[in-house]
């Protein structure tokens, strides 16, 4: 049993879908029924309907944990151990300006929350909010560990790095989702196939990928030789015919890091359909998920527990007790890759045990792998100096180097982009 005083502050808790997957991830384990589960959010409402259901099912489930929720993020974060951070500053409508005016200046996001025009100013959004956080735990729970979820996951962590001394990691599912497809793909059960996974995040490469021991990637290339296989994976396939490894996240995020294949109206539909444009589905498909939480609430719909794949509440399982294990996680590369920049962020295998997240040293990527990571990082690095020096010279040289925008537009373009961008986002923007 942990600690009863553990205290899990949930920022962004208003993120209702994603909070309660946390929250079955905690009741789930035993060992975890006597912690305290703060809820925040910005918005009464959505923070109400995440503290009832929180409410409903600890009392079902685990009537020891202690749930509070507030509005006032200082009282969220008193005496915490572990911050999970899910916030999205400016919300969907900040979000709509990311994606709708780089795509009249054709630029063709399908996500737009990692990279491109629509990550950078993302970023610029919430990185002065998340170091307030950070600042409020160096004075309010100067020890805890802030697990970060938001995006662009790799601009926000770098960030914290520079600019705090919070101990923190950002997480994501790609990798663990990736290996789920993988072992889909090659037609094997997940729990044989291993991995070993280094890079960036959304742009990590699988090195290693065996089933049972044994190197697997000539069944995956056997794999992609199927036309119902390859049409899955367009984007992932071709990169691994080209550069030898495949890579996490899907083809519709990887086709925006790149600058082949949505540089066309006619390239995009031959490799990036179906369609998967996120900002609608966060519009439209996340509402059954809200419907069905409020009929949960309201007893029409059951409660029920089931774990994610999530690596959050593993890392906090680990440090309360002990129990070793391993995660890949975003941390500042302090010579783990050693043929990516010192000080950026690294996605690499972590081991977690009760002393805490300790990164694995990976050496060099294959060089192919790293000249892909590097055009990524070059972006990354501009827009965390815009964010930290309120740069807009730096911010139009982050969309500058994008990959997708660069083979799209010319500089006076971009510019032009930009500074629309800046007047349509100014209420979110510090500079």
């Amino acid at each position: 049993m942990v600690n009863p005083v553990t205290k899990i502050t949930f920022i962004g808790a208003g993120s209702v879908v994603f909070a309660s997957r946390l929250l079955n991830d905690i009741i789930s384990h035993p060992e975890l029924c006597d912690v305290t589960i703060s809820l925040m959010d910005i918005d009464a409402e959505r923070l109400k309907l995440i503290d009832d259901l929180a409410r409903l099912t600890v009392a079902k489930y685990a009537p020891k944990i202690k749930v509070e929720s507030t509005l006032i993020r200082k009282e969220a974060l008193k005496d915490a151990n572990y911050v999970i951070n899910m916030i999205q500053v400016g919300g969907l409508e900040a979000f709509e300006k990311d994606i709708y005016i780089p795509l009249k200046y054709g630029v063709n996001q399908e996500v737009g929350d990692t990279l491109g025009p629509g990550g950078v100013f993302r970023g610029l959004r919430t990185i002065p909010v998340l170091l307030d956080i950070c600042h409020d735990m160096e004075e309010l729970c100067p020890d805890a560990l802030l697990i970060n979820y938001a995006n662009p996951m790799a601009i926000n962590c770098w960030a914290i790095n520079k600019a705090s001394k919070i101990r923190n990691v950002g997480l994501c599912h790609s990798v663990q989702g990736t290996a789920m497809q993988l072992a889909n793909y090659i037609n094997v059960p997940y729990d044989d196939v291993s991995y070993w996974v280094a890079g960036i995040n959304h742009q990590a490469f699988f090195l290693e990928f065996k089933y049972k021991g044994e190197d697997a990637y000539p069944l995956l290339w056997e794999a992609m030789n199927k036309e119902e296989i390859y049409n899955r994976d367009k984007v992932r396939f071709e990169m691994m015919k080209y550069l030898g490894y495949f890579i996490t996240e899907s083809s519709h995020h990887l086709g925006e890091y790149v600058p082949y294949f949505r540089t066309t109206e006619e390239r995009r539909r031959m490799y990036c359909e179906p369609r998967w444009f996120y900002l609608e589905i966060c519009k439209n498909a996340w509402k059954p998920h809200y419907e069905r939480i409020e009929k949960q609430i309201r007893g029409e719909e059951p409660i029920r527990i089931e774990r994610s794949h999530e690596y959050g509440v593993d890392i906090i399982y680990s440090m309360e007790t002990g129990s070793l294990r391993r995660i890949n996680g975003n941390v500042e590369n302090t010579g783990l890759i050693t043929n990516l920049p010192s000080g950026s962020c690294v996605e690499v295998p972590c081991m977690v045990d009760k002393n805490g997240i300790h990164p694995c040293k990976v050496g060099d990527l294959p060089p192919q792998c790293a000249a892909l990571n590097r055009t990524n990082i070059n972006v990354q690095e501009l827009a965390v100096k815009a964010a930290l020096e309120k740069d807009r010279v730096a911010a139009l040289q982050a969309v500058m180097f994008d990959p997708l925008t660069s083979a799209m537009l010319t500089p006076r373009e971009i510019e032009k982009m930009v500074d629309e961008m800046f007047d349509a986002e100014a209420q979110w923007l510090s500079f």
